[in-house]
């Protein structure tokens, strides 16, 4: 035989010998399994080096803040923590391109899906979570059909642009025969972890199992030409390949959060937290468990967890009540006792029907340098600050307009839609999402925000109007008042919504989740 030979690259996704168990992924800030055994004392934080430089600050709230004593070791009236260079991970909102616009530069930069209408779009191809890794070179979304999709940033345009690399399938549907019980294929969190050489790990979950994933290119050499005759061979056939099956961590989880140096993650379902190390996969340590003993006093569930950025022995989740605690792992075993709770009084005289489902957070998040915390409720965009509890720093209204109109979005299921939030890679800005392909930005510093449409049919951001500026038309009570007035109610589409989305570590770079497609958006 005769045969000439050509090589191509391949790029392969090979489930990892780790997964888990879980609904979420959440990981912590150190690259180690904590022992929660032998955990240092509350308030014993590493001492940094008296030669060490204080951190740069350049978060728009804290540059002349008293953060007050968190932990007790805090030097009073220092405007960040006293964080050793030696644990610091890296801090992608330093670097940020810091000429980016503030509210109006924003504008439509490539569109990836179908172009159907909503009533034709499957209902397997609906992105579930879309996530930026830490260069914000590659991108991932997942969707209902258990796909997960990666994106590569085109090198050869100058804008900020990304092409289809690879895609897999992550998850089947499952059935659970013991609680009979279907289990979705839905992908409802990626989370990436640290690149080990040329290869990609990330971390995919269901409501039942997660997955680590590693994503690699190889070179493979194929036969182009031959002598051999049409329907000869001159290797015998071999047997069927049998499938590779691998452990996988099996709970029931709908969040995963990792850390920065992404060895450790946290998974949450409604009732517990457990914490897991990336080489582990039998078996993980329960560190939250909000479970009555009697099912009938059940009160609360968690809705929400996130690991701190910079301190690994800290990490917060929310709940359907209304509040966010920041639990120490230093403290015990199982931190059935939170460190902080953050919580807003609720006014007596707005209270209703309607007043616990639209009051449950939906999406908690820390900034990047680990001061601040934001949140979403089904009303509401709040930030807080670490250190006061009482009350949000800004409360920022999303969907005031929708107040009259709770029992209609409780008929139809929407008032249960869980929104998500993001802060910008410099932390001064803030997105989420609204109804009709609606999302919002705003921008902490000047109180200005700008609402945008991801509008499909024209495949550009239509701007809705221009940019709120602070105390003027459209405020109310010095706080932005909601969406436009030209977002009628009655036309308002409520099919179309926007859940998801990411923002770029670096530059001012979104990507935003609309059913079935993903946009991408940019600010010059």
């Amino acid at each position: 035989m005769v045969a000439t030979s050509q090589t191509r690259v391949n790029r392969e996704a090979r489930l990892w010998p780790v997964v888990g168990r879980g609904l979420a992924l959440l990981q912590s800030p150190l690259s180690l399994l904590i022992d929660l055994a032998t955990l240092p004392t509350p308030g014993c934080l590493p001492h940094s080096s008296p030669s060490c430089p204080p951190p740069i600050h350049t978060h728009p709230f804290g540059r002349h803040a008293n953060p007050g004593p968190f932990p007790a070791s805090y030097p009073p009236g220092s405007s960040t923590y006293p964080i050793p260079h030696s644990i610091v991970p890296y801090s992608p909102y330093l670097i940020m391109d810091q000429d980016a616009s503030s509210s109006g530069g924003w504008r439509f930069a490539q569109c990836f899906g179908d172009k159907g209408e909503v009533e034709d779009i499957t209902e397997a191809d609906i992105i579930s979570t879309v996530e930026f890794d830490s260069t914000g070179n590659y991108l991932a979304t997942g969707d209902k059909g258990g796909r997960v999709v990666l994106f590569e940033r085109n090198e050869m345009k100058k804008t900020c642009e990304y092409k289809f690399y690879t895609e897999f399938q992550s998850h089947e549907p499952e059935f659970d025969y013991l609680k009979s019980l279907e289990i979705e294929e839905k992908i409802n969190k990626i989370k990436w972890c640290k690149r080990q050489n040329a290869a990609h790990f990330l971390l995919s979950t269901n409501d039942k199992t997660i997955k680590l994933w590693k994503v690699f290119e190889k070179q493979l050499r194929v036969v182009s030409e031959s002598n051999l005759l049409d329907g000869q061979r001159s290797i015998p056939g071999t047997a069927s390949p049998q499938h590779l099956r691998l452990p996988r961590m099996e709970r029931q989880d709908n969040i995963i959060a990792a850390v920065p140096r992404k060895e450790t993650y946290i998974s949450a379902d409604d009732l517990r937290i457990n914490l897991w190390n990336l080489d582990i996969s039998d078996r993980s340590f329960n560190i939250v468990d909000i479970k009555p003993v009697n099912m009938e006093e059940l009160t609360e569930v968690i809705t929400a967890a996130e690991f701190h950025p910079v301190h690994c022995n800290l990490f917060m989740y929310s709940s359907s009540k209304s509040n966010i605690k920041l639990a120490d792992m230093r403290d015990s075993a199982l931190c059935d006792k939170h460190a902080k709770m953050f919580e807003e009084e609720e006014d007596p005289t707005n209270r209703s029907f309607f007043s616990e489902i639209i009051s449950s957070i939906s999406d908690v998040k820390f900034s990047h340098d680990g001061r601040y915390i934001l949140s979403r409720d089904y009303l509401n965009l709040k930030i807080w600050d670490i250190n006061m509890e009482n009350r949000p720093l800004k409360t920022i209204p999303i969907h005031d307009h929708l107040r009259g109109k709770l029992c209609d979005l409780y008929e139809n299921d929407c008032i249960f839609d869980k929104f998500e939030c993001v802060w910008s890679g410099d932390d001064k800005h803030v997105l989420t999402g609204s109804y009709h392909n609606y999302f919002r930005i705003y921008d902490c510093e000047t109180l200005n925000d700008v609402v945008l449409q991801a509008d499909k049919s024209a495949f550009k951001a239509k701007k809705i109007g221009g940019p709120l500026p602070g105390n003027k038309a459209g405020m109310k009570n010095g706080r932005p008042g909601g969406l436009r007035e030209n977002m009628a109610l009655e036309t308002l589409d409520f099919n179309k919504k926007i859940l998801h989305a990411s923002w770029h570590p670096r530059e001012n770079t979104i990507a935003i989740a609309a059913t079935n497609n993903l946009f991408l958006y940019s600010a010059a």
